[in-house]
């Protein structure tokens, strides 16, 4: 009986082995348990007021980087055409006038060598209700007409000698109409003297029309200023 009551209270060689293992090892966490915080309603307030003042600093900084801006209104967004030479210029410098006057106003011009200007297209042009009914598109040969009109304020200047009276559209080469131009397009035309043979009276010009920064037409311009006589 004594040496079994002794062997009870004395510690085996496993149980001391058990023992000091589990003070070596780490402690395990996985069986602990923590109360949520609806049971602590101080911890739970300061949590949410963390998460909504993280929150707050996030939006505000991201939201002036990225956040709507005050826009310009659209009727203040575009500058109209400068005006180099209103409509009263250009009729004291090329003879057509209405239905045939295709050059509202001249936007750039560089005396001798190259000229800018617009034809506005409205549904009001004459050659609409023909051209066609149910479908208005600016004829091609009017653009053309309204590309060698804007040559002539080129030609017709003093800078260049060409008169008036005796200045006239000779021919056209390399001419391809790219897209359509309808009513309410803004035609810009440029013309750009290429070569002139003063002594033949011979001026040889290119010219690109667009419509909203596309090429609608193109092509090469012969210009001719001859005399009254061999008319």
């Amino acid at each position: 009986m004594a040496a079994s009551a002794l062997s009870n209270t004395l510690p085996t060689p496993t149980s001391s082995a058990a023992r000091a293992s589990s003070l070596l090892s780490p402690p395990k966490f996985s069986s602990l348990s923590f109360s949520s915080s609806r049971s602590h309603p101080t911890l739970a307030l300061q949590c949410r007021k963390s998460r909504d003042t993280s929150r707050f600093t996030t939006f505000c900084s991201s939201d002036a980087a990225n956040g709507p801006k005050e826009e310009t209104p659209i009727e203040l967004r575009y500058p109209a055409f400068p005006t180099v030479m209103d409509i009263n210029q250009i009729r004291e410098i090329l003879p057509h006038r209405f239905p045939f006057l295709l050059v509202d106003r001249v936007i750039e011009y560089n005396p001798g060598v190259s000229a800018v200007a617009i034809k506005n297209v409205t549904i009001n042009d004459n050659f609409f209700p023909g051209h066609f009914p149910e479908r208005p598109i600016m004829p091609g040969v009017l653009m053309v007409e309204a590309m060698a009109q804007v040559g002539g304020l080129v030609m017709l200047q003093p800078e260049v000698g060409g008169s008036r009276d005796n200045f006239f559209f000779a021919g056209i080469d390399k001419v391809r109409f790219r897209k359509p131009v309808i009513a309410g397009d803004t035609l810009v035309m440029r013309m750009t003297l290429v070569k002139l043979q003063k002594r033949f009276g011979i001026a040889k010009m290119e010219g690109k029309a667009y419509v909203g920064g596309d090429v609608v037409c193109e092509g090469e311009f012969l210009m001719a200023m001859g005399s009254e006589s061999s008319d």
